[in-house]
């Protein structure tokens, strides 16, 4: 089998809510226990549903976003996250034909299962009906016909006569039922402000719940059948994405001299695309991983700081608590190493954080709120600054239920261009912080650029201690 033939299905739902998560998260975690080696991929910019991804097999949970790393990148990634699979699966986003708003099918489902030639598997919650589910899955299979409606999975059926119904009604839609399953909410995952709570704060739980939910599909689902729609698949003619290849190691760094990125983990920061970390080592890098909760004290040498999204609102006392760590942050950002902070580390860098000390790097107070912000944005690099050179597009995804005051710093981090035009975010001396959350693929000079810089700066343990 080569490369561009990996096995793969698309797992869809008509809307949000279905259960797609469910399905998908227990598709892998079966295939997985059936001794397969299988690639979980995530529509989208969502963070949460990788980590239960990667929790059922053993392998980084990869997101596949049209908007924000182009559709000519899809199938490279996808390339570059499967490759060794026996067999990749990819939950959808939203409803099959939900995209960008304003934007057609750009960043939908639909669009990601058509440029990864992949069949769609649609859950349909059935919880509602039994003749019209028939009706619900022919307008689904035949509203674009580039996409391959090749199965239904039928969730939170009441009973064996309400199954029943809803079969002989998918007996005349042309589309197989590959699989049944009860209603049942023992094996959920429990939800919170922005979604499901991740894996790294309720680790125990949810490798129980995900074990249950693997029972479950392979009680209710045909695994056989499933594995062999996934062969069906034509080749795909694309190359693997090489982080090796976008990125040379950076200018005056060698092999063994290479700069040491702390990158920022834990349960208050479980946001971190995968092919960041691989990024930063690409271009020269150590990359050393480090929990805020946990670590008094930043990796020893660090010359470089990475601070992703999460949680922080959740875990502000003990994050405040660690004064040692904040001082540690605080000196290194002083000393002009380069630190870039997205959404929760913006929050971490800032003042306080509903009333509780952080970092005091950015002159800004943070609070919880009630609002939502919530959208895919366009932005431009205003000012050169150690992650983005001066015109630099990109496009990235803002999802907080906080705000930050002021919102942007005499140097602002990035000039938003679309939906709205404002600025936003701080730059100041090697610190670029901002909500915005970007995927460095789509623009791997970001990590490039971070690496130079943090080759060019002393040792933490040199000047901090």
């Amino acid at each position: 089998m080569s490369g561009g033939s990996i096995p793969r299905l698309v797992i869809a739902a008509p809307s949000s809510g279905a259960g797609k998560t469910t399905v998908a998260t227990g598709l892998m975690a079966a295939f997985a226990e059936a001794g397969l080696v299988v690639s979980p991929h995530k529509v989208g910019p969502d963070y949460i549903d990788p980590g239960y991804h990667s929790l059922a097999t053993g392998r980084p949970g990869r997101n596949l976003d049209a908007y924000l790393c182009g559709p000519d990148r899809i199938a490279p990634l996808f390339l570059h996250g499967a490759a060794g699979a026996d067999l990749a699966l990819v939950e959808g986003v939203m409803g099959l034909f939900d995209g960008a708003s304003g934007m057609g099918e750009l960043s939908s489902t639909a669009q990601v299962a058509k440029l990864l030639r992949a069949p769609v598997v649609l859950v349909v919650d059935a919880s509602s009906q039994s003749r019209s589910v028939a009706a619900l899955v022919h307008g689904f299979a035949s509203w674009d016909p580039e996409v391959r409606l090749a199965g239904v999975i039928l969730n939170k059926v009441g009973s064996d006569r309400h199954e029943q119904l809803l079969r002989e009604a998918m007996d005349s839609s042309g589309v197989p039922v590959l699989g049944a399953l009860r209603r049942d909410g023992r094996a959920g995952t429990p939800s919170r402000h922005l979604g499901l709570v991740p894996v790294a704060e309720r680790r125990a739980e949810a490798v129980e719940s995900v074990g249950e939910l693997a029972a479950r599909v392979r009680a209710g689902c045909d695994l056989q059948a499933l594995l062999a729609l996934a062969h069906t698949v034509p080749e795909l003619p694309d190359a693997a994405w090489d982080p090796a290849a976008e990125l040379a190691p950076a200018d005056g760094t060698a092999a063994t001299e290479k700069p040491l990125i702390a990158v920022a983990g834990g349960a208050a920061f479980t946001f971190s695309y995968a092919e960041h970390a691989e990024l930063l080592a690409a271009a020269g890098a150590e990359v050393a991983p480090f929990d805020p909760l946990r670590d008094e004290h930043l990796p020893p040498g660090t010359q470089g700081l990475v601070i992703g999204g999460g949680f922080p609102e959740m875990y502000a006392p003990d994050l405040s608590a660690n004064a040692p760590l904040r001082a540690e942050v605080a000196a290194l950002a002083a000393s002009g190493a380069p630190v870039s902070a997205e959404c929760a580390g913006l929050l971490y860098l800032s003042r306080s954080l509903d009333g509780k000390p952080m970092c005091g790097v950015l002159p800004a107070e943070s609070r919880m709120t009630e609002r939502l912000t919530l959208g895919y944005r366009e932005a431009v690099a205003l000012r050169d600054n150690a992650l983005a050179a001066a015109g630099t597009r990109v496009r990235g995804h803002e999802f907080h239920r906080t705000v930050l005051e002021p919102g942007a710093g005499a140097d602002p981090a990035w000039g938003l261009t679309h939906p709205e035009r404002r600025l936003e975010g701080f730059v100041s001396g090697g610190v670029h912080a901002s909500y915005l959350h970007v995927h460095w693929a789509a623009e791997p000079s970001l990590a490039g650029r971070l690496v130079a810089s943090a080759a060019q700066t002393a040792p933490a343990g040199s000047t901090v201690r």
